[in-house]
């Protein structure tokens, strides 16, 4: 009697952790970068993930990283080495903190995108704007440079993304 106890009691957990496993990947969140007519012209599946590009002037490398949260974009987090043109903190839109490096973190932006969704205009190569998740890198500047998109995120239960 004892060991039907723990076989069942084990079997019911099997089925609810691979339940949790598929709930977990379900959620799993992507990104797509679409064209002025609407075809996808970059894919990414990914929860967490930055938008990188040389500063125009300065030349540097700036970030502005993004993840889903209960179905929404949220830009949490911005990099700058600099305080140069266009950029800089702004007080109460989260904490800086120097990267050690001579730049300074942005966090807990906490900004929640509208419609997740938002366009923008691709630089030149010089500027390459890219997406970055993990170990993904993709260049929207080799894609579009000069052109306008638009940068959808959700999940599989979020929708349609529109911008």
């Amino acid at each position: 009697m004892q060991w039907r106890r723990r076989h069942h009691a084990r079997c019911g957990l099997l089925p609810a952790l691979a339940l949790s496993l598929l709930a977990s990947t379900a959620s799993a969140g992507t990104v797509d970068v679409v064209d002025a007519t609407g075809t996808r012209i970059a894919h990414v599946d990914a929860s967490r993930w930055c938008i990188v590009w040389n500063h125009s002037v300065a030349g540097f490398e700036v970030s502005d990283c993004y993840e889903l949260r209960d179905d929404q974009m949220v830009l949490s987090r911005s990099h700058q080495p600099d305080f140069a043109a266009g950029l800089g903190h702004i007080a109460g839109r989260g904490t800086q903190r120097s990267d050690g490096a001579g730049g300074y973190w942005i966090e807990g932006i906490d900004e929640v995108v509208p419609g997740n969704c938002y366009r923008l205009r691709v630089g030149s190569a010089f500027v390459d704007h890219r997406i970055v998740a993990g170990d993904t890198t993709i260049s929207l500047s080799a894609l579009a440079a000069g052109e306008s998109v638009a940068i959808r995120a959700g999940t599989a239960t979020k929708g349609k993304r529109t911008c």
